[in-house]
């Protein structure tokens, strides 16, 4: 897809293609598809910046859940925002049940981010 057809996504198409390559853990794709150079995020861990900030928090993620897994309950676009709630399990019993993320969307590029998230080691969900 050239980069004119990028520009063009909705916001909805976005962060779909967004969700469906984090399922796959395919960072280097997304990167380059979905995410806007200068790029902020913000979470419960830091201010992460630019491409490069993206790719120290994805690995900082695969060392909280390594191979994880993700379940995406509850997927909200409006017009250039996105939500998403969701929870993960990593190979290392590590979990997540309290994941969300919003999204600022535009010209087919997520521009800015902010994720909290939670992670849960060595006890059974609550109830």
């Amino acid at each position: 897809m050239d980069h004119h057809a990028l520009a063009r996504r909705s916001a909805r198409e976005v962060l779909k293609d967004h969700l469906d390559l984090a399922k796959s853990w395919d960072f280097e794709t997304d990167l380059e598809r979905n995410f806007d150079p200068d790029i902020v995020l913000m979470t419960t861990y830091g201010i992460f910046r630019g491409v490069e900030g993206l790719r120290q928090k994805v690995r900082l993620l695969q060392e909280q859940l390594p191979g994880g897994v993700w379940t995406y309950h509850n997927i909200m676009v409006e017009r250039h925002l996105g939500f998403l709630e969701w929870s993960g399990v990593g190979e290392n019993g590590a979990r997540v049940e309290d994941g969300a993320d919003s999204y600022l969307i535009e010209e087919g590029k997520i521009r800015a981010m902010t994720i909290h998230y939670t992670v849960l080691m060595d006890r059974p969900p609550e109830t």
